[in-house]
């Protein structure tokens, strides 16, 4: 059986964490921030964990994250 590739495009966007969960960066933080406010621009520089519905999916894309 070939090797799998990962998908570099994937691999660049995601970090395993100790346990073995996803960490991913938040969406909406590129542009048209003046409409924004402090708060929720605040919220969006923290990593948070990826969605249990999506893990299965990006798993695939890195099999040797």
């Amino acid at each position: 059986m070939p090797k799998v590739k990962t998908k570099r495009a994937a691999a660049k966007r995601f970090k395993v964490t100790g346990t073995g969960k996803l960490k991913r960066n938040k969406a909406y933080k590129r542009h048209i921030l003046t409409k924004k406010s402090a708060k929720t621009k605040r919220n969006l520089r923290k990593p948070t964990i990826t969605d249990e519905s999506n893990v299965k999916n990006m798993k695939k894309l890195t099999p040797y994250l």
